[in-house]
């Protein structure tokens, strides 16, 4: 079976960078894998992407060195299966809150006897291998989100859960659980404690420690702190940001010049 590169980053101490995929096209997918990342998620819970789509973004992720990620809609067996068998090789669930849901995620992304997952791997098995089966438990990367207090408050059961591989911090939401505004990077003592916590809790049961941020600068940050799979912002604010970067240097460029001074004639 093809080896998971995050994996193996992991398992030599790195930091895996990993891109964001919110706007449902083939080719801007495409575009992310080829940008020096080591995985591109295919958000499936907030982005603008349904699964007919989603199938043809794996295949373009598939094309490039970026090992094909997706961020399911919710905490379902069916769907993340469906993913799965699509080709994803790693799955990024929301809401993920009490050991109950941390025990039924796992349990969705491994084939008997470690899970539940239904055995029918389609395009899973053209982009893994032959060996699929063998070793899709050993490859495929479950990645549980904490941005609830309740999941703050079973920290410890949903890392310690066998099949998870590792704690994503959305920390939008976890802003509002914890009455602060929505902030990737925010200061809020509030935040940075419930953060150092999921770092500290990761690097002791030796799972990953993955966060959304808002920028390199941001993703930088968050790999110093111990952070080793980090999102340094999505597609569409990435545009955004440097669409209106250029048409403001565009505008700048293109401003009407002072007339000259007057020759005295």
């Amino acid at each position: 079976m093809r080896a998971n590169p995050v994996r193996q980053i992991w398992k030599e101490g790195g930091t895996a960078v990993n891109g964001w995929a919110s706007i449902p096209s083939a080719y801007c997918a495409e575009v992310l894998g080829h940008q020096g990342l080591d995985a591109v998620t295919v958000d499936m819970q907030h982005g603008m992407v349904g699964f007919d789509t989603a199938v043809t973004m794996f295949q373009a992720i598939s094309a490039t060195p970026a090992v094909p990620f997706a961020r399911v809609e919710r905490n379902d067996l069916a769907l993340v299966n469906k993913l799965l068998d699509a080709g994803a090789y790693g799955i990024i669930c929301p809401m993920v809150s009490t050991p109950d849901d941390a025990r039924r995620f796992a349990a969705a992304c491994r084939y008997p006897p470690h899970g539940n997952r239904s055995f029918g791997p389609a395009r899973g098995l053209l982009y893994g291998g032959a060996d699929y089966f063998a070793r899709a438990d050993e490859e495929i990367v479950a990645l549980a989100m904490i941005e609830t207090q309740d999941g703050l408050d079973n920290l410890d059961a949903i890392v310690a859960t066998e099949g998870i591989d590792g704690i994503y911090v959305g920390p939008n939401d976890l802003c509002l659980a914890l009455g602060a505004a929505p902030r990737a990077e925010s200061d809020d003592p509030r935040v940075v404690d419930a953060i150092r916590r999921v770092v500290d809790h990761c690097r002791s049961a030796g799972k990953a420690a993955g966060i959304f941020c808002s920028s390199g600068e941001g993703a930088a940050m968050r790999a110093a702190q111990g952070f080793n799979f980090v999102t340094p912002g999505n597609d569409a604010a990435l545009l955004g940001r440097t669409v209106r970067a250029e048409a403001a240097a565009a505008r700048l460029a293109a401003a009407p010049q002072s007339a000259p001074p007057s020759s005295g004639y």
